[in-house]
């Protein structure tokens, strides 16, 4: 796995970025197939009493099909400030607001009628939301394993996806997944249907594999096609089994798409510590391109990856270490995989530095566009503690300021620039950050103070989920179209849901193709952040 601890102003996703995505043990248990597909069951919620400081709730689950239910899983989310004490008459599992509840050995089996409750006392005042019953919503609606497109906004009867009625759009929706984040963030593909991320996504870019030798190869193995997952963990409620020819994130993966068949998958190759092999590889373009058609394409996980991404940083220019492979070599890398690749996706993450003379400048974006479906623009890391005494500033500015410490180092001006050299909009996707940068050592509230080196950090010091800070470190301020907080000693800058709408409305107002994030693990258990660019995109 990779990590990016250099001091570097541009720096690419940070691979000890996000913090561990903490979901409850419930999972999508009893998914309709075939032979089940009469099975239906409704959830209702009700405040059996109230004392002020807490409350006791009921949950009444009923089976409305015209098959016995064997066993049953509800989830739902509380908002932040209502939390769950002791329960009865279920095992209620859950941490960040999101909360599991699945049947006593004695009270699993419902025939078709039947209901039965359980109960629990909690805190707070908020209500339940984003509620399923057996991974469908409570309320009887829209089965995820309904056949069918639910991205196609033009069937007339598409309910849309689960727990979210408008279907995503023909903007793009896209996240990073990243294969190490199943070890100590344990989140899992499963998390992003219990999220609810799933339903608003429209394109997932797993990453990373690694270039070597020449030729694309897989990053780690384990993780991404031996890995055993349980039923509780697993997309469709269902185990692996120890013959199984494919596990791991892949398998999951391919359940993911068969329960929400709009979402396209690519296999991201590089990032930040793997773009070393890239330079080496482009001495023979056609037989690189060659290697990672036959790697993303193998037979064990046919169907699997609707693309390739292509993540150099970068080239003909300086990343973890400097390329000199010139201008042409993006235009380049492009054609040779546009050629291999026919008509599956290629897409490449390219650098945000608009300064004079800087990574834009030094490679051919407009004419590699030609080939590519789009860019994902990484329009984050400008600012970050790498400077240790400052000054502060956001590390997503979405526009310049008066007292940026860098011209040149934000979204709009990388946006600006790349138009100008002649890439087209609707190949560019706005890239959000689902985590934070901060400094300690600081007394001023506003940006441009000094500081004393990194704020600390769950898995690298410095950086910091969005969903760790978002209760730690609330924002208090915004500057260029992004949020800012100070909090005792510490400044941090990151996108919220309101900044992130904004952003959105300037994707749209610019003709962009849509947004994209790094990295899903980051977003909190109710998938906010996700939600707020679908409905900036699609609103």
């Amino acid at each position: 796995m990779r990590t990016k601890t250099t001091a570097h102003r541009i720096r690419r996703k940070a691979l000890s970025l996000t913090a561990a995505l903490l979901m409850p043990l419930g999972a999508l248990v009893a998914l309709a197939s075939p032979a089940q597909a009469a099975e239906q069951a409704t959830a209702t919620y009700t405040k059996v009493s109230d004392w002020g400081s807490g409350f006791e709730g009921k949950w009444t689950i009923k089976n409305t099909g015209d098959t016995t239910i064997n066993a049953w899983t509800l989830t739902w989310n509380f908002p932040s400030g209502t939390t769950v004490g002791s329960s009865w008459d279920a095992d209620v599992t859950g941490s960040g607001g999101a909360y599991t509840a699945k049947n006593k050995s004695w009270n699993g089996t419902l025939t078709p009628g039947a209901s039965v409750s359980f109960g629990f006392n909690g805190s707070g005042s908020g209500s339940p939301s984003g509620c399923t019953i057996n991974g469908r919503p409570c309320d009887g609606s829209t089965d995820p394993g309904d056949p069918g497109d639910p991205g196609d906004p033009g069937d007339p009867g598409d309910p849309g996806d689960p727990g979210d009625p408008t279907p995503p759009g023909d903007r793009v929706n896209l996240t990073y997944f990243t294969e190490w984040g199943v070890y100590g963030r344990n989140y899992h593909v499963k998390n992003m249907v219990t999220s609810g991320a799933a339903a608003k996504l429209t394109h997932i870019n797993y990453s990373f594999g690694n270039v070597q030798g020449g030729k694309c190869v897989m990053g780690d193995s384990f993780a991404a096609i031996e890995k055993a997952y349980t039923a509780d963990q697993s997309v469709d409620g269902k185990a692996d089994t120890w013959d199984q020819p494919l596990r791991g994130n892949f398998n999951q993966l391919l359940k993911l798409k068969k329960m929400y068949p709009h979402i396209k998958i690519l296999w991201s190759f590089g990032g930040w510590t793997w773009s070393g092999g890239f330079a080496d590889a482009m001495k023979n373009p056609a037989a690189f391109a060659d290697s990672c058609h036959q790697l993303v394409n193998d037979p064990r996980w046919k169907g699997l990856f609707d693309g390739i991404d292509l993540d150099w940083e970068y080239p003909n220019a300086c990343g973890l270490s400097c390329d000199t492979s010139g201008p042409a070599v993006i235009r380049t890398m492009a054609q040779a995989f546009r050629a291999e690749f026919g008509d599956q996706l290629v897409t490449a993450a390219i650098t945000a530095d608009a300064s004079s003379g800087g990574k834009i400048d030094l490679a051919d974006y407009a004419g590699a566009s030609r080939y590519f479906d789009w860019y994902n623009v990484m329009t984050y890391d400008y600012f970050g503690a790498w400077d240790a005494q400052g000054p502060t500033a956001p590390h997503s500015p979405l526009t310049s300021y008066p007292g940026i410490p860098n011209q040149g180092f934000n979204s709009d001006a990388a946006i600006q620039k790349l138009k100008a050299k002649g890439v087209p909009a609707s190949k560019l996707l706005l890239g959000i950050g689902f985590y934070g940068r901060g400094w300690t050592g600081v007394t001023q509230k506003e940006p441009g103070g000094t500081a004393t080196g990194a704020a600390p950090g769950t898995y690298e010091a410095g950086i910091e989920d969005y969903k760790v800070l978002k209760t730690r470190c609330p924002a208090n301020g915004t500057i260029a179209g992004t949020a800012y907080a100070h909090c005792g000693n510490q400044w941090w800058s990151y996108d919220t849901p309101a900044t992130i709408a904004g952003k959105m409305a300037y994707a749209k107002q610019q003709g962009l193709g849509g947004a994209f994030s790094w990295e899903i693990s980051g977003d909190t258990a109710n998938g906010e952040l996700v939600t707020a660019m679908h409905n900036g995109l699609n609103g």
